[in-house]
């Protein structure tokens, strides 16, 4: 019975915090000064309803489920396309004032609005014949698939040609989370990052309710690797790509690294750089629903690390959602590592040099512990900067503070000056 409520409180954890369908609080980086770089957005992209991408192995939605053109229930086929998301706001001038804090409102809702198919891929896995010692991909299916693969790689490059881009900020969200809920986060990070990249989202099929939700959810995730190591591989073939910056959540960090995983040792037998042969640059992981143990083990082991500039771990230890997933599964959940979890082997053994890094959210115990990457200013404001000057943690551009060990504190006035609290301020 215990275990039952801690996996209902699990679920609630894991969704109850404000969903992600408005638009984020004003990143503290805007709040002290630095501006909102508008001018360095293209025109066609100043605007209060944009168009986002996504790819998703989603069913499309059916009759018993809430309104929403993709559902909670797997497809074995995956799915190209591209929505507009409407911020609600009357024009783009009203938008950069509560992007900056100008105007304050306590909610500005995003609407996901047309919804176009732009690629419907054939299920996998493809039908097979064998010849010998050989199992091979039937001709017809095989031709028809690389087609749609081609299909794709070339909207995505007249997309980025027509904007004059190169990098492409790709999102992957956790469990309890619906299609346009995937979507108007991503529009929360590439609006605030700037819009200096195509937004996509990788939506996996995700949001199943009920008292095992969760762990409907997470089997969901593992079904989606193989599409999102698909998705990966068709983007880094697409000549105008020229950087793939990834941002990944709760779950969806798992979903994300068993994919970047199986590229890393793919391109390794080949003779390649990881890096490279996948263009990636930053990764970012927000409360990662990982196993440490499993981390070490299958990622630090096959050093996934190299295929990116720097890989940024954000941490609270305060976060409820994994604090009750630990329980359960009996692990230390990376989201919420702290030193004293690990012996001092362990630990080092995650440790790399200049490319990873630990970062500890202060402050994080309100009721969004667990989505803290989109409703905490300070964390936005580091997401921000990561992304958009690809600056590692300690140097000028990111003043994060050094606790050693690989451990960097975010503190909740950052990027700014601590303020001075009541006791200490000077007297008059």
């Amino acid at each position: 019975m215990i275990r039952c409520i801690l996996i209902a409180l699990t679920i609630a954890a894991m969704g109850c915090a404000p969903k992600p369908t408005q638009l984020s609080p004003p990143p503290n980086i805007y709040l002290n000064g630095a501006e909102y770089p508008a001018e360095e957005i293209p025109e066609p992209l100043r605007s209060v309803d944009p168009k986002l991408f996504f790819v998703t192995n989603r069913r499309p939605a059916g009759n018993d489920e809430p309104k929403g053109v993709f559902g909670k229930q797997r497809s074995d086929s995956m799915f190209f396309g591209e929505a507009t998301v409407k911020f609600d706001v009357t024009d783009w001038d009203t938008l950069l004032r509560r992007t900056t804090g100008e105007e304050h409102r306590n909610w500005t809702s995003l609407t996901i609005g047309d919804v176009k198919e732009v690629v419907h891929f054939l299920p996998i896995p493809l039908p097979v014949d064998r010849r010998g010692d050989t199992v091979e991909f039937q001709t017809g299916p095989l031709s028809a698939y690389q087609n749609q693969g081609r299909a794709f790689k070339q909207a995505v490059s007249r997309t980025l040609s027509s904007l004059r881009q190169d990098s492409v900020l790709l999102y992957i969200h956790g469990v309890n989370n619906t299609f346009d809920e995937s979507l108007s986060t991503l529009a929360n990070l590439w609006h605030f990052s700037g819009r200096k990249s195509l937004p996509l989202a990788f939506s996996w099929p995700a949001g199943n309710p009920g008292l095992f939700g969760y762990f409907r959810d997470s089997a969901a995730g593992d079904f989606s690797v193989f599409h999102f190591k698909e998705l990966l591989r068709l983007l880094a073939e697409v000549p105008e790509v020229k950087r793939i910056d990834i941002v990944a959540h709760s779950h969806g960090s798992d979903v994300a690294m068993d994919g970047i995983r199986e590229l890393v040792i793919q391109h390794r037998a080949a003779g390649l750089r990881p890096r490279r042969a996948m263009k990636t640059g930053t990764l970012i992981l927000a409360a990662a629903d990982l196993d440490v143990g499993v981390v070490r083990q299958r990622l630090a082991t096959e050093r996934v690390e190299e295929a990116f500039e720097q890989l940024n771990f954000y941490i609270n230890p305060n976060d409820f959602a994994l604090g009750l997933s630990a329980i359960l599964t009996r692990t230390v959940r990376f989201g919420k590592l702290q030193r004293e979890d690990l012996a001092p082997a362990e630990f080092e053994s995650l440790l790399r040099e200049s490319l990873v890094y630990f970062i500890r959210v202060e402050n994080g115990d309100s009721s969004s512990s667990h989505a803290y990457f989109r409703r905490n200013p300070a964390v936005l404001s580091d997401i921000i900067l990561a992304l958009r000057t690809g600056a590692k943690p300690g140097s000028a551009s990111r003043p994060l503070v050094d606790l050693g060990d690989g451990f960097w504190l975010l503190p909740s006035h950052y990027p700014g000056p601590r303020p001075l609290d009541e006791a200490s301020r000077p007297s008059r």
